[in-house]
């Protein structure tokens, strides 16, 4: 097992269970974590972060389709579904991060990228104006590289 994923693992057996002593050695497990996708590597940052005791979670800003479609009945009795769907941009910001968190009572905004993703141009401006603003921006690839800059991070005390 990846050192970083069992790090992970290691960690919420001992927060869980510490909060639940009665749950027997035989029925203790964790969740599965992964890095191997974004979704994956989300929820194993979103969950660290939080075991850790920090806040963390994740935004989205995709927006949403409205089915615009109606069932009608034609002349020999077959229905049918007619019309379309209208996709509804979303009301946050553009290029914002995967994750927020607050750290030593620091902002920082978190993008996730597997394999040959990269930043947009949008995501680039949000980047700039959050180190603007005194946050921190990272992009995450592996929860190793991750947990590598999260270790630094606390070693500075969140500086």
């Amino acid at each position: 097992m990846n050192p970083a994923l069992k790090r992970l693992k290691d960690l919420y057996l001992d927060k869980y269970y510490k909060s639940r002593p009665n749950i027997p050695d035989s029925c203790r497990f964790a969740p599965k974590f992964t890095d191997k996708t974004a979704n994956g590597l989300t929820k194993s940052i979103i969950t660290w972060l939080q075991l850790s005791g920090w806040q963390a979670e994740r935004i989205g800003n995709t927006g949403r389709i409205i089915d615009q479609r109606e069932t009608v009945t034609d002349v020999i009795g077959r229905t049918r579904k007619i019309g379309s769907f209208k996709w509804v941009k979303g009301s946050g910001t553009n290029g914002t991060a995967d994750i927020s968190a607050t750290i030593y009572g620091k902002s920082v905004k978190i993008e996730v990228k597997i394999g040959r993703d990269y930043q947009s141009e949008a995501q680039k401006q949000y980047q700039r104006s959050i180190e603007a603003a005194g946050g921190v921006y990272i992009i995450a690839r592996t929860l190793d590289g991750f947990l590598a800059w999260y270790d630094g991070f606390l070693t500075k005390g969140g500086k």
